[in-house]
């Protein structure tokens, strides 16, 4: 199938690694070109070589950090002085730490709302008048199925990502008249580095093993297993292309069914 994704112009965020990283790799697979970014140099400059020599591409890699508002706008104008426009956005960023409320300061429900919320409120803000201007743009944000079902001891994650999905279906009404789409990725429990820093901090506070916290999750979900990067890497390029112009406002789970809800 294709995609009409050659050609198009995207933008991922935090993509060395895990889900941000697999979209990429999807991406180009599709034949689009990539500006990546990520905090470290290292991880950011394989992931560029390997998407490289993988599909001929040459990503743009750009090491920032998306809590940073300056060093998002570093990003998108680089992007635009390479490619001279940004099609499609995908926004994406590091979980926020775990905890109960109680044991969450001030100054962390201030960091989380800078990395989690602002991050995608500024990167949005940078690509919308291009879009705008053709008549065409891809805006996708990897939130959580803890936007939908709430998960114990994310306090953080499960207020932020809510607002990120309130703030993108009210966003998807207003860019709807001009051919800009705005949905969101909802990702299970994932083989990411994400989910396993999650498995140790929840096996020291249970006094259990890390393969104990996965089996835990994994009679959670009605396919018994963990989600892999490529299988969420595979709704993202679908919404981002030609085929999906008419999903707007959506949040779509790629969970193995551990979301229980009707809607």
């Amino acid at each position: 199938m294709d995609l009409g994704l050659k050609g198009k112009i995207a933008l991922v965020a935090a993509a060395s690694r895990g889900l941000g990283r697999a979209v990429a790799e999807e991406f180009a697979a599709e034949g689009a070109s990539l500006i990546l970014c990520a905090r470290g140099e290292p991880a950011l400059l394989e992931t560029c070589e390997a998407i490289a020599k993988a599909t001929g591409s040459e990503p743009l890699g750009i090491t920032a950090d998306v809590s940073v508002t300056a060093d998002i706008e570093r990003i998108v104008k680089a992007g635009l002085e390479k490619f001279g426009r940004i099609d499609i956005l995908v926004t994406n960023s590091g979980g926020p730490p775990a905890g109960s409320f109680e044991n969450l300061s001030r100054e962390a429900w201030q960091e989380a709302t800078t990395l989690t919320l602002t991050s995608v409120l500024d990167l949005t803000r940078l690509v919308i008048p291009g879009m705008k201007e053709r008549r065409w743009g891809r805006i996708l944000n990897v939130t959580s199925i803890a936007a939908k079902q709430p998960v114990d001891n994310l306090m953080l994650s499960n207020s932020l990502r809510a607002a990120v999905t309130g703030f993108a279906k009210t966003l998807s009404t207003e860019l709807a008249p001009l051919g800009i789409t705005v949905n969101n990725l909802m990702p299970g429990y994932t083989r990411t580095e994400r989910v396993e820093e999650l498995a140790e901090f929840l096996a020291e506070r249970d006094g259990a093993g890390p393969e104990e916290i996965r089996g835990r999750w994994e009679a959670e979900i009605p396919m018994r297993r963990l989600g892999e990067p490529r299988e969420l890497a595979a709704l993202a390029a679908f919404l981002a292309s030609e085929r999906a112009g008419y999903i707007t406002g959506s949040s779509i789970a790629v969970d193995g069914g551990w979301i229980r809800s009707l809607f």
